[in-house]
């Protein structure tokens, strides 16, 4: 039996090490250009050892690899979607002058010495408004950005920052997928899962902000010179005008009716494409004539729109700096990203259906004597799963399917492990460059994941917090112990 199990073992790692391996060679060899390509063929390779592993030493036939493969593939069509979607918004928020304005203003109120910290803030709180870390660093998070750019921060510090502040207010927030996700599949309500979060987020977000700080500190105190050169070139180019922030107002107003993500980022798209044409109608006008060369005003004004949306956009404002910062993507520019995805996606399932994935989780599980023993397996569960199977939503269902009857069994709460989940699958997948979260934000920031990653504070420090309080074992109860007093309404929801 034992020998069996250590040959299943060995054969189930064979992939992930395969995947790892050339991986690294991968990012040795192209950079950050690695997902041009270069990691979607590697993902199928892997994809195809594991399945040919599979099907020599287990007997699994074809058949559960096409089924596991269309069923992750499917579970991720509302994620690219959404990139889709955050594509044309960064497009029509950047031609129409709402990031140039966020910039522009940003510049001028956001003191160097505090922008860090700033920018944390900022990012939590508007990703607690509309529940998506991927909605908030694809808008606010590309303005503060050029903000920081400006302000001579580097684009690692920043982008630290801004992604550390998404993935808080994500995952404390009522609209988040993955918050509602963690609780529902838990079999917890959501205020109690996301009260009892609190607990573990609120410390490392304090943290986190303090490290902000002394690095803000540390910078410097003075508005880069830069900053009065980018202002006078934004203002050159673009009109800008504090009316343009109705955009991001009625995209706030949309979520709060709580509508759904698709909706609010066509109808943001849409509102941003109509105020292009009344603020920015010389730059839509520039972008439609290179389409357009001979035809009435009206061609150019549509073509200039549509490729707002859809096409990669590069203005010419005389300096090259700025240029990149009002450079935009588009849907176009997602097709990388969404590319690699699906590839990751049909490592997922393969994984999956060989069974190997639901074997080597399992050999955690003689670590979980005990109330630390338990978390720590839950919370290495959850990050490892993300690395595994490249894609946070499949880490949360799984992790929290392993160890929901282990938890149960041994007494402990379920918001223990649903807020254990939210600790790690949820708030880790960022700091894999393979994954769809690390690959997305990498994308839409234009800063490599392992660039990023040493500033993710938040990100690093939320796993090691959960340890630390399961330690302790502040309020972590089993049967017979007391408990805290149930909010009004808790036991209805």
């Amino acid at each position: 039996m034992k020998r069996i199990t250590r040959i299943r073992t060995t054969v189930s790692l064979i992939p992930i090490i395969f995947l790892i391996a050339l991986l690294a060679v991968n990012i040795g060899i192209y950079g950050s250009d690695s997902i041009l390509g270069a990691s979607q063929v590697v993902l199928l390779l892997s994809s195809a050892l594991c399945i040919a592993l599979s099907m020599l030493f287990f007997k699994i036939p074809w058949s559960s690899f096409e089924q596991a493969i269309r069923e992750n593939v499917a579970d991720v069509t509302s994620a690219i979607l959404i990139l889709f979607l955050i594509g044309a918004i960064s497009g029509t928020w950047t031609e129409s002058g709402v990031i140039p304005t966020f910039i522009y203003y940003g510049m001028r109120i956001i003191s160097p010495r505090f922008f860090l910290v700033s920018a944390c803030l900022i990012s939590a709180a508007v990703s607690v408004m509309i529940g998506s870390s991927w909605t908030t660093i694809a808008t606010i998070g590309v303005a503060l950005l050029g903000i920081g750019r400006a302000e001579g921060f580097s684009d690692a510090m920043i982008a630290g920052a801004i992604i550390s502040g998404a993935y808080f207010g994500d995952k404390i927030s009522p609209l988040s997928d993955t918050t509602v996700m963690a609780s529902s599949l838990n079999s917890v309500p959501l205020f109690s899962h996301i009260r009892y979060m609190m607990l573990t987020t609120v410390p490392s977000m304090l943290i986190t902000l303090v490290i902000f700080l002394v690095l803000g500190l540390l910078q410097g105190g003075e508005h880069s010179e830069s900053i009065a050169v980018y202002s006078d070139v934004l203002s050159s180019k673009f009109n800008i005008s504090l009316w343009l922030l109705i955009v991001p107002l009625i995209t706030a107003l949309l979520i709060a009716k709580r509508l759904p993500a698709p909706i609010v980022l066509t109808l943001s798209a849409i509102t941003a494409a109509i105020a292009s044409l009344i603020a920015q109608p010389h730059i839509i006008s520039e972008i439609g004539s290179t389409v357009v060369t001979d035809g009435p005003e009206w061609k150019v004004k549509f073509a200039g729109v549509v490729s707002s949306v859809f096409d990669s956009v590069n203005l010419s404002t005389g300096n090259s700096d700025v240029d990149s910062l009002v450079a935009s993507r588009g849907m176009v520019g997602m097709l990388n990203t969404v590319y690699l995805i699906i590839c990751a996606m049909c490592f997922g399932g393969a994984m999956k259906a060989s069974g190997m994935l639901r074997h080597l989780t399992s050999l955690l599980l003689p670590f979980c004597r005990g109330r630390f023993g338990l978390v720590a397996s839950t919370v290495l569960s959850g990050t490892a799963l993300n690395g595994i199977v490249s894609d946070q939503y499949l880490a949360i269902i799984l992790t929290s399917n392993l160890f929901k009857d282990i938890y149960k069994k041994r007494g402990y709460e379920p918001r223990l492990l649903s807020r254990s989940v939210e600790d790690s699958a949820s708030i880790t997948s960022v700091l894999f460059p393979w994954s769809s979260c690390g690959m997305t934000q990498a994308t839409v920031l234009g800063v490599p994941t392992l660039t990023y990653l040493p500033f993710c504070f938040f990100n690093i420090i939320s796993p090691l917090m959960s340890l630390l309080v399961a330690a302790i074992g502040y309020k972590i109860f089993r049967p017979g112990e007391p408990k805290e007093t149930k909010a009004p309404g808790e036991a209805n929801q």
